[in-house]
Formats: C-alpha cells, structure tokens, sequence
C-alpha cells in the first residue's frame, strides 16, 4: 500500500481507483504501484522490526505487512506475491530437464568417474564385435556366468551366456517366476560403423601399397582421412587355423592413414557437394613405401608388405580372401574437457549402452522376471545376417533356457515375447549447439540431461518406426522416477531433416513390449563420438533398475 503521508509530509501521494495508478513521490523519486521490494532495497530502504527477510518467500497470494528503514526514517508497506501461485505451479506441473551435474554430491560424483574409468578401459581394449565378445565372455565368467549349451539343467538364479560365432552374445540371469510369464530384455550393439578390408585387398601403385576398403555403415567419408588408423579382426585359414590381428594400438605398433588432397591443389575437390569430396573407391589405407630386394621387380613394395605378413602371422595373399579385417581409428578413449565431465572416444553407438548393460547384468543376483542381455552384430547395416537379431539364434536361445529350466511346449516362445518387456538400449543424437537447425529443442536429448527414450524412431512420417505403447512408456517412467532416475524423452532431429532406427521394431515385430532407452550423443558415426559421464552411469543405473523391477 502506499507510504503513509504523514511519515513523510515531502511525499506527494496521488490516489485513483486502481492499484496500478497509485503513483507517489519518494525522496525525489517517483514511484508507480506495484513494484518489487528490491526497488526500495536498492535504495537502502531495509526490512525493520519484522518477521520477513530479504530472501523470505511469500505464498502465491499471500499478503504481508512489513517496515522499512532508512536514515532513521520508516516507512510501512504491504508486500504481495501478485504472480498468484505460479512458481509453485510450474514447480508441481512442467516437466523439468534439469543438468543432472547439479543434483550430486562428492561421492555420487567419484562414483561416476570411476564408473567411467572403467568403461573407457573397456573400450581401449574392445573396439570392434569380437573383441567386445572376449572380453564380456572374461568378465561374464569371473561373475559366475556359463556357457548355456553346458548346462543341462537351469534354475532360478543361474547366470548363462550363448555366443554367436564370436560377434555376438547372448546373456541371462534366470528369475524366480516362470519365463513364460515374460522376459525383460535389454538390447544393444557392438558393431559400429568403420571400413572392411575388400576381399581382395591389397595392391600397388607408383611405389606405395596399399589396402582396399568398403566401408561399413553410415559414415561422412571426409572423416576418415588423414587420421591415425589401426586394423583390427581375424584371418582364418585353410587349414582351419584362425589368427586373431590387432596392429595400431599398442604405442609401439605402426599406425596407417589414408591421404587427402592438399588445399593448394583441391580447388576442384572443394567445390563438390561435402558428400562427394571423398569417393568411397579412394578410401584406401596407406601400408609402406619400401621395396623387398631388387627394387626394380615388379610391385616389389605389395611383395614386402607380404613378406612382413607372412613372417608375423604365417600368412599369403591367399589368405586374406577368407579374413574379416576392420579399420578403425586409433584414438584412444580420453575424459574430454577441462573438467572431465565427457567422454570422447571411438565406437560409443552404441558400445556405450551395451558396456552399462552388460555391467548392469554383472551386478544382478536374486530377480523376480527372468533378465536377458543382448549384445547383437549387425545393427549399423540393417541387422541382417545370421549375427544381427534378423536371424532366429536369439530365438534358439531362450528356446534353450525354455528347455533347460523345463517349461517348454509347443508355441511357448511366442508367449514368451508377447508377455515380455525390452529396452532398446541404443544411443540418442544429443542437441548440439553448433548444429541446432536440425533438432527441435523441445524434443532434443541433452548431454548431462539423464538417460534419453525414444518412443518411436523412424523417418518423416515415421517410416519403418517401432512406437512405443503409451501405457509401456508410463510403466518405464515409473521405474525411473522411483529410483531417481533422471531421464529425457527425445526424438531424432526435426520432422522431415532424416531419421534412423535400432533393433526395437525387431522384438516388437515379436510381441515385445519396446522402447528405445539410451544415451544422447555428440558426433554420432564419427572416428571420435562424444557422451557425458552423467549419462553413463544414468544409463548403467536405468538398466540395473528395469531387470530388478
């Protein structure tokens, strides 16, 4: 309300009939009603002789009587908080995407960089599927896991692994209640987009020799130049013999690149649309420059690049025809910024998700539904073949925990699937400020935000999309908010920029509950991807949570 006048007989007070005309002159002054205390306060004007303080909080609607003070002068005012209760309202009713950095403490945070440690380990030394398959299969068994097709009976609480022809793996921990009543599944991938050496590989040209490559899954070919590249994989023989390669890792291991044109000479090359500045055909892997013996025989330099082949790994030209060699960055898995709040490595999509699940599952000991971990080839090109979840092997594997635990019967399995619940556990394109045209910031994933759902994917009008069950997606909102879980519920990009997809529709084709569940990423299908710690370990904790749901 206005000062009273006769505390100050030089304030001159003009009345009307509205609050918001009440305008009165103050020590030279002029003021207009209502404003905010902090006007007066910047004044010098202080709370006197009250129960109210400068930070009091005032109710929506509520009415307060309060003195001010100010050189031995006082003024009685009424404050009000006239905004009703609209802080209180958007406190109870938006949906907050809050920076999950801020609701920690020191030992939830040491706890998320260690976690984070040991995810980049992993990835230093599991780059590509076969390699993610050895090194679960080591960790699967030093958490008491077996090899299912040795087991000829299994009960609640057994842990068991299939492998697929060493490129996938199949994980499950048998619950109390019988498996047809549902499975609940998490799924994710372990092949990442690279380049495959050609069948034919390796030639010469003008004193050089080189590797052939096709390259594999969605790339930006640009980015595969002048960066260091190791090759990683398998060659089988004959003979039967198979021979495990990893060369470019090891800081005494050589390196391989591929050139790029000098900008000097690329005038040409930089007028071509971005796509089209490197064709596929010259994705080619630079090897050695040095010619074996009498340096004028023919494609002398190809001859010792052999010759050093076949004295490491006993190998000829022949053999390469039979191998499943795959380039890919050398970079090693690093904390990135100043406060090492990210990860930048190699391979994250979707190795990212399946490490947590796979550590999610090494954590589980006594559950009700039984949980399944898949760890599947393929994704990046479609999921077909018969590692990726196309084939029926994922079938055959809880038809074998069907078997095993002595429920089976004539179409169980499909009942099994269309009781069952999954999380797609595949990575999110996280909002990048750099490139914000293409997203909508208001259904983007964000770095730090918490793990990110997908309820459908798809391209334009959802094309080839697996769209969750509003009823499912409310279910996996209550597993996380009891458990105080910070998520985001995203898409991929604008409507109409592009799209993509994940093995959901694969299970859901098969009655299964799906909802995509995984961690927004910067720089997705580039030699060096980019994920927040934070978001890590949400994921970790998300998966752990659903499987003991």
């Amino acid at each position: 309300r206005p000062p009273r006048s006769t505390l100050f007989p030089y304030t001159t007070l003009f009345r009307s009939d509205k609050l918001e005309d009440y305008t009165f002159m103050l020590e030279g002054d002029v003021y207009q009603l209502p404003f905010a205390y902090s006007v007066l306060a910047d004044k010098g004007w202080r709370i006197y002789n009250s129960e109210y303080y400068d930070d009091t909080k005032i109710n929506g609607n509520s009415y307060g009587d309060i003195t001010l003070q100010k050189d031995k002068k006082t003024i009685d005012v009424s404050i009000i908080n006239a905004s009703g209760n609209a802080k209180e309202l958007k406190e109870k009713l938006f949906n907050k995407k809050e920076l999950g950095w801020n609701s920690i403490n020191d030992r939830e945070k040491e706890a998320i960089y260690t976690f984070s440690n040991g995810y980049m380990n992993f990835l230093n030394k599991a780059k590509i599927e076969r390699e993610f398959v050895i090194s679960a299969k080591e960790m699967a068994e030093q958490n008491g896991f077996r090899d299912v097709t040795k087991c000829e009976f299994l009960k609640p609480g057994d842990k068991v692994y299939y492998i697929n022809r060493d490129k996938s793996m199949y994980l499950a921990v048998i619950g109390t209640e019988k498996l047809e009543n549902g499975l609940q599944i998490v799924g994710a991938h372990i092949d990442s987009p690279r380049l495959d050496l050609k069948p034919n590989p390796l030639y010469e040209d003008t004193g050089f020799a080189y590797f052939k490559t096709h390259y594999y899954g969605g790339i930006k070919k640009y980015q595969w130049t002048t960066i260091p590249l190791s090759i990683h994989g398998v060659i089988a023989k004959a003979n039967g013999e198979k021979i495990l390669v990893n060369i470019g890792e090891d800081e005494n291991d050589p390196i391989f690149v591929i050139t790029d044109l000098l900008p000097h000479l690329a005038q040409d090359q930089m007028e071509k649309k971005l796509k089209n500045g490197i064709d596929g055909e010259d994705l080619n892997l630079l090897l050695g420059n040095i010619p074996y013996g009498n340096k004028s025989e023919a494609e002398a330099v190809k001859l010792n690049i052999l010759n050093i082949l076949n004295q490491k790994y006993d190998i000829t030209e022949a053999d390469l025809l039979s191998s499943e060699l795959e380039v890919v960055p050398a970079f090693k898995a690093r904390s990135l910024g100043f406060d090492g709040s990210m990860v930048a490595a190699y391979g994250q999509d979707d190795k990212v998700c399946a490490y947590t699940s796979l550590k999610a599952m090494m954590s589980l000991e006594n559950v009700k539904t039984t949980a399944i971990c898949i760890l599947s080839d393929k994704e990046e090109i479609g999921s077909m073949g018969n590692t990726g979840m196309e084939s029926h092997v994922f079938d055959y594997f809880i038809s074998e925990l069907l078997n095993k635990t002595g429920e089976n019967r004539t179409n169980l399995l499909d009942k099994v699937f269309c009781f069952s619940k999954m999380l797609s556990a595949d990575v999110d394109a996280g909002f990048d400020p750099l490139y914000a045209s293409v997203s909508d910031r208001h259904n983007a994933g964000y770095l730090g935000k918490g793990i990110s759902l997908n309820k459908y994917t798809g391209a334009r009008g959802k094309s080839g999309a697996s769209d969750a069950n509003a009823e499912y997606v409310a279910w996996v909102r209550n597993v996380l908010e009891k458990n105080d879980i910070k998520y985001q519920v995203a898409e991929l990009g604008k409507v109409d920029v592009g799209g993509g997809g994940t093995i959901a529709y694969i299970l859901a084709n098969k009655g299964v509950d799906v909802i995509d569940c995984g961690i927004p990423l910067l720089s997705m299908h580039s030699p060096y991807e980019v994920t927040s710690k934070f978001d890590i370990y949400s994921a970790y904790r998300t998966y752990k949570s659903f499987w003991e749901e």
